[in-house]
């Protein structure tokens, strides 16, 4: 069975002035039901304030939980912070932390929201409110959970909020594929950055992911993987500017597996970038990665952990 954490609240009624697709999580929760039993659903709890604070500024957290975020803050996030919003941002870094806490048993969960590498310590940005991976990755090393956490980010954007907002930090890394070209235009520094050139294509991207990739996981020896598994490096996204087919996006996310399962490292999967017009495309896009992980993972010893 694949372990998947959902929660209600992280499907909800665009805002107004949104340009960001807000049915996306409804339909992959939906294609996930199809699958039936094969799927053991499990349901977050909100973060508490205390870790959202240990990783963003404490005014900004005050500023979204009571949905009193500056204007010019809404404008780099993209859409306003209603009261809805706002308990949809707090409930999606639990769903991470909860993915990780389930990888770590399983050796592999998927939250089907999340990914939201953008938001800044005292700001949001690029539909990313809070950030769930780094909120989740200082929780985690924090509590003692695990020890050595790595963020691979395969989103054609690059994970700058995330690189900033552990940088430093003994015990978190960051890895980070993207369209150099493409958003944010003034990049942060992750542990290791891996910017292409436009319209890269399957054969060429696949090669320099596990080039830079490989030689990361022997170096740093994460004890858990937090990937944001963005869509959005596919040829006909509309806000990406790589070039790869949705064959390449499969064999990009088993590559990561096999990685992963050849160093013995539990993976948590988050949703991160998917744009375009066709909403269920994308969701069906956004499930294969959860469904080819799910299935490199299947059958591991780690999987079998209880």
């Amino acid at each position: 069975m694949i372990a998947i954490v959902h929660h209600p609240d992280y499907v909800t009624e665009a805002p107004a002035r949104s340009t960001y697709r807000w049915g996306k999580n409804g339909a992959i929760r939906d294609l996930l039901r199809a699958e039936g039993e094969r799927i053991a659903w499990h349901v977050p709890e909100a973060m508490p304030r205390v870790w959202l604070e240990a990783t963003h500024d404490p005014d900004y957290v005050a500023e979204v939980l009571s949905a009193q975020v500056p204007a010019i803050k809404e404008r780099r996030i993209g859409f306003p912070v209603t009261a809805t919003v706002a308990r949809r941002a707090q409930m999606v870094p639990g769903g991470t932390y909860l993915a990780a806490l389930l990888a770590l048993d399983h050796g592999f969960a998927a939250n089907t929201a999340g990914g939201s590498h953008h938001a800044l310590a005292d700001t949001g940005a690029g539909y990313c409110v809070f950030n769930d991976l780094a909120v989740a990755a200082h929780r985690l090393v924090e509590e003692g959970t695990t020890q050595r956490v790595l963020i691979v980010d395969v989103d054609v954007h690059q994970g700058d909020g995330t690189a900033a907002l552990t940088a430093g930090h003994p015990q978190i890394a960051t890895y980070s594929i993207h369209a150099e070209k493409n958003f944010p235009v003034r990049k942060a520094r992750s542990t290791l950055d891996v910017p292409l050139a436009d319209a890269i294509g399957d054969d060429a991207y696949l090669a320099v992911l596990e080039e830079t990739l490989a030689p990361m996981i022997v170096e740093w020896q994460p004890t858990l993987i937090l990937y944001q598994g963005g869509v959005d490096p596919f040829v006909g996204d509309r806000l990406g500017r790589l070039a790869l087919s949705d064959d390449g996006l499969v064999c990009r996310d088993r590559l990561v597996a096999r990685l992963a399962i050849g160093a013995g490292v539990p993976l948590a999967c988050t949703v991160g970038g998917g744009y375009g017009d066709d909403v269920m495309a994308i969701a069906a896009r956004h499930v294969r990665v959860i469904r080819t992980l799910g299935d490199a993972f299947a059958g591991t010893a780690a999987s079998d952990r209880s």
